[in-house]
C-alpha cells in the first residue's frame, strides 16, 4: 500500500523527473514547404527537356523536408540531474526561480528588452509558452535561461518547482 502524504522524491536531486520533448515544426508546414519545392522544381523542369527536367524536384522536394526536420530536431530534456536544452546543460541544483511566460506581450517583452545578451535562448517561434529559468551559479556567466516549450507545466514539475 502506497502512503499518499510520504513526501515525494524531490525532481531537483532524483532526476527522476523524466521530461523530454521535441520542438518540432508543426505538422502542416511540410505542405507549403513541398508546394514551394515542386514550384522551384516547375522552374527547372521547364528550362530542361528530357530526364533532366526531373533532378529538380528529385532535389528540393527533399532538400525542403530536411530543412523542417533539422529545424524540429531540437530537444527539451531533464534527465541525469541535468536541464538539457539544445546542446547546452545546465546543473538541476543550480535551477532557481523559474517563470512561465505564456502571453504574447509578456513573451515579447522578455526576448526583446528585457532579454540580458549573456543569457541563454532557445527559442522556437512555432512554440508559444516560453520558460525563464534562473541560474544560481556563481560561477556560470548566463544570468537566466530562455526555453521554448509546449508543455510548459512538464517542464517546471521535472525542474521541481
Amino acid at each position: 500500500m502506497v502512503n499518499e502524504h510520504a513526501p515525494a522524491a524531490d525532481p531537483a536531486t532524483s532526476g527522476t523527473s523524466g521530461f523530454d520533448e521535441r520542438l518540432s515544426v508543426p505538422w502542416w508546414w511540410y505542405l507549403p514547404a513541398i508546394g514551394v519545392a515542386v514550384l522551384l522544381g516547375a522552374e527547372i523542369h521547364m528550362g530542361y527537356p528530357g530526364i533532366r527536367a526531373w533532378i529538380g524536384y528529385a532535389a528540393l522536394i527533399p532538400l525542403a523536408v530536411a530543412v523542417l526536420v533539422w529545424l524540429g530536431r531540437v530537444r527539451v530534456q531533464v534527465r541525469d540531474g541535468e536541464l538539457r536544452a539544445g546542446g547546452a546543460a545546465l546543473a538541476l541544483r543550480h535551477v532557481g526561480r523559474v517563470d512561465v511566460l505564456r502571453d504574447r506581450d509578456e513573451k515579447q517583452v522578455a526576448l526583446g528588452p528585457d532579454l540580458d545578451p549573456t543569457a541563454h535562448l532557445l527559442h522556437r517561434a512555432w512554440v508559444r509558452p516560453v520558460v525563464r529559468v534562473e541560474v544560481t551559479d556563481p560561477a556560470d556567466p548566463t544570468p537566466y535561461w530562455v526555453v521554448s516549450v509546449r508543455d510548459a507545466e512538464g517542464l517546471v514539475r521535472a525542474l521541481g518547482r
